[in-house]
């Protein structure tokens, strides 16, 4: 079958048209987009990228569709879904970009007639059976979904096998958890898993007494083969396929279930040409405060999967469930490696704590590194939740975290306690006076602007309830914030600057602005001037307003420094912190090494509790290398100790470097970051396949058992295979820019530079 109109590849010029404008857009709303393991893209032939967590709607396949374009020169298909095409902006977007349209079954629910329940949970739990329903009409479909009502942000379903009546249709697999079993039953002795608990009931098999039954949703059946038939296309020509494996977007902490469709492209297209060469590139969308106005992202990219031939093999034999399901898995695996997930928002906040917590000595490190350690954080959490140590550092961190809240306070605030009281005032003198000098050229575009602000706010907050009460899998909506506030600005800005134009000119014509405006000035020149001026006064309030938005949060602590009242709250609350951060530290250097056996080796800071040369070949830490802007990492012990996590402001008591005026001449005007791909290059590799940015060291402990050398000698292979790509993407990129002599200046590196900073 031909794929429909909506469906057909796009123009490569208006596709690059529409992500430079709407790239615009990101660098306005993302304070940073940072790239990490860019280089581990196949620069030809078909590729199937599979993006998680999906935690920001449309914003995230744009965030991807331009990294790829920027750091790969590649070109992108999303799938979307079908009801996301009818709307007539997305729509039109995802048409002209190439997205192909995707119809899902839980985008068509209805409400069914009837309740329905279990009428033997533990007999035969594929059974339901309804009251006053009507299975054999149109509104069931085998194939199709039985929906229960959403619990807790979850909704489970369940595939239709056979309608038996009016009243009774088997499931293909039974209801599973603890929620469900309730639901369809009325009784509340299930365990987590759904089963009956022992003695549950005194015996009783059926569901509680007078029990009604539940409501519930159908969805129909979904014939994707034309969904299918534009995919393989694609890569049968060499091109990407994007997906977000997890369905919709969602705001929850954790991966949602994978959804098999990723598995059956990728085994399809295969077993339909076997040498096509098509691999899986795991992308991980790592947000800081995803739906946050100036927020920060790292897009990382993982190690390309190739699929089993015998996974194939099995795929054509017939044997389809079995091959999805350990290519499903292989695939989740590899999102895991690229993700920071938590199992509920609470151990987030604690593994964010115990971050800014671990080694506390003044340098912020580089975003990839944050999610590195925060990744790394959560690995060992899992692995010892519910050891006695850390049960009790989960509750000192906890209520460390309430005395911040309750002080309005954020943790590295906390070290303003030791200043004198003459550094304090004069600090907050210097900081009121920057604040006031930054609020002449913010106040301005602040004025003219504050209706979109206004607007955007408020849509955005109606667009997050809607999205919460027809999803089952939304916690409170945030997924669709940011979608909706740059929609909103990109509709009502240019309507607010014209209407603007248009009052000036008015008033130019009437009266010249009360004289303001000389006579020879013609009005054309009036709009035109104008419709430079406003766009260039908002920008200047956005830049201007973010520095002094971080100077007056810095105000607070240093408030409470001289208020005497608090002044010993504060004291002894950095004393607190003081401790607490020596007990996290000793707590990751006593399980750091069970849960990564190479642990000494391949520290991401160094133990400032530690005599940092007696660590086997000592920390690594962040230092600058060749130009602006690069966050290689490279073994240096002598600046080891300055490393820590996220601490806004040294301990010195510096401005950290977003609250100073240095910043805004390393910002181009429209891009939070030097555009140079030869930065991402550098700030993506490292010496370890997957590291992206952490070199491997020599000498290492592992080789002391056959599956630490084997562990080595992939490291290796790693890096010889890192450094090969470098060169032949340098010479590459040398041949076709031949007649830019100033072209190797200005990306700053050199073959021998490259091949230093790459360690084994």
């Amino acid at each position: 079958m031909r794929p429909r109109r909506h469906q057909v590849e796009a123009v490569n010029w208006v596709y690059d048209i529409l992500l430079w404008t709407f790239s615009i857009l990101v660098d306005l709303f993302f304070r940073e987009v940072h790239p990490r393991g860019s280089w581990k893209v196949p620069r030809r032939g078909p590729v199937i990228f599979v993006a998680a967590p999906h935690a920001n709607q449309f914003v995230d396949p744009l965030i991807l569709m331009r990294v790829l374009k920027t750091e790969a020169n590649r070109r992108i298909a999303f799938l979307i879904a079908e009801k996301s095409m009818r709307r007539r902006f997305i729509g039109w977007f995802s048409r002209s970009v190439g997205s192909i349209s995707v119809g899902r079954a839980l985008d068509m629910t209805k409400p069914g007639s009837g309740k329905i329940y279990l009428p033997a949970p533990e007999d035969d739990p594929c059974l339901i059976r309804g009251v006053g329903t009507h299975f054999d009409g149109p509104e069931v479909q085998i194939g199709g979904l039985l929906v229960l009502p959403s619990s807790g942000g979850a909704a489970a379903s369940a595939e239709v096998a056979e309608v038996h009546g009016p009243e009774d249709i088997r499931l293909k697999k039974e209801f599973k958890g603890k929620t469900a079993m309730m639901q369809l039953t009325g009784r509340d002795d299930f365990d987590d898993e759904g089963k009956l608990s022992n003695g549950a009931s005194h015996g009783k098999k059926g569901p509680a007494d007078d029990y009604e039954g539940s409501s519930y949703k159908t969805a129909p059946k979904v014939d994707q083969t034309e969904v299918y038939d534009a995919v393989f296309e694609r890569l049968n020509h060499g091109g990407c396929v994007g997906i977000f494996p997890e369905g919709g977007s969602h705001d929850r902490t954790e991966l949602l279930p994978l959804k098999a469709g990723v598995a059956i492209m990728a085994l399809g297209a295969l077993a339909a040409n076997p040498d096509c060469g098509l691999v899986i590139v795991p992308c991980g969308m790592n947000y800081f405060h995803a739906h946050k106005f100036r927020s920060r992202a790292v897009v990382e990219f993982g190690n390309p999967v190739e699929v089993p031939p015998e996974l194939v093999e099995l795929y054509k034999r017939g044997e389809r469930r079995e091959a999805v399901r350990s290519l499903l898995e292989t695939v989740y695996q590899a999102l895991v490696a690229v993700t920071v997930t938590s199992p509920d928002y609470d151990t987030l906040m604690l593994i964010q704590a115990a971050r800014r917590l671990y080694n506390p000595t003044g340098k912020k490190l580089p975003l990839p590194m944050v999610v590195e350690l925060n990744r790394r954080l959560v690995k060992g959490y899992t692995q010892y939740k519910d050891d006695e140590r850390m049960i009790h550092l989960k509750r000192s961190v906890a209520d460390y975290n309430e005395q911040l809240r309750l002080l309005g306070l954020r943790d590295h605030q906390v070290e303003y306690a030791k200043f004198s009281v003459f550094k304090v005032v004069s600090t907050l003198i210097y900081r009121v006076g920057k604040l006031a000098v930054l609020s002449v050229g913010t106040l301005p575009g602040l004025v003219l602007f504050a209706p979109v602000f206004v607007a955007t706010k408020l849509i955005s907050i109606k667009k997050s309830r809607e999205a919460l009460a027809a999803s089952t899998v939304k916690i409170q909506g945030r997924d669709v914030m940011a979608t909706w506030k740059l929609l909103v600005a990109l509709a009502f800005a240019p309507i607010l600057y014209a209407f603007y134009a248009c009052l000036f000119a008015w008033m130019t014509y009437r009266h010249r602005v009360w004289g303001f405006v000389p006579e020879g000035v013609p009005i054309w020149a009036i709009v035109v001037g104008l419709d430079i001026l406003f766009p260039a006064m908002t920008f200047a309030a956005l830049r201007f307003g973010e520095i002094g938005m971080d100077i007056f949060k810095s105000l607070r602590p240093l408030v409470l420094s001289l208020n005497p009242t608090s002044i010993n709250t504060l004291v002894r609350l950095r004393e607190k912190r003081a401790r607490l951060s020596q007990e996290v530290t000793e707590l990751i250097n006593t399980l750091g090494p069970e849960v990564f056996p190479d642990f000494d080796n391949n520290r991401i800071i160094a133990d400032p509790y530690r005599d940092t040369t007696d660590q086997a070949g000592g920390p690594i830490s962040p230092t600058r290398h060749g130009r602006q802007g690069s966050d290689q990492l490279s073994p240096t012990a002598g600046n080891a100790a300055a490393a820590s996590i996220g601490g806004a402001s040294s301990a010195a008591g510096h401005l950290p470097r977003n609250e100073s005026f240095g910043n805004l001449g390393s910002i181009g005007l429209f891009a939070t970051r030097p555009p140079s791909r030869s930065r991402s290059r550098t700030s993506s590799s490292g010496g370890l396949s997957g590291s992206g940015g952490f070199p491997v060291k020599g000498f290492s402990t592992m080789v002391d058992s056959k599956e630490g050398l084997d562990e080595v000698s992939k490291k290796i292979r790693g890096a010889m295979q890192e450094r090969g790509m470098e060169r032949r993407r340098r010479r590459s990129e040398d041949l076709s820019r031949s007649w830019d002599g100033m072209e190797g200046s200005s990306r700053g590196t050199t073959p021998g530079s490259e091949d230093g900073k790459k360690m084994v």
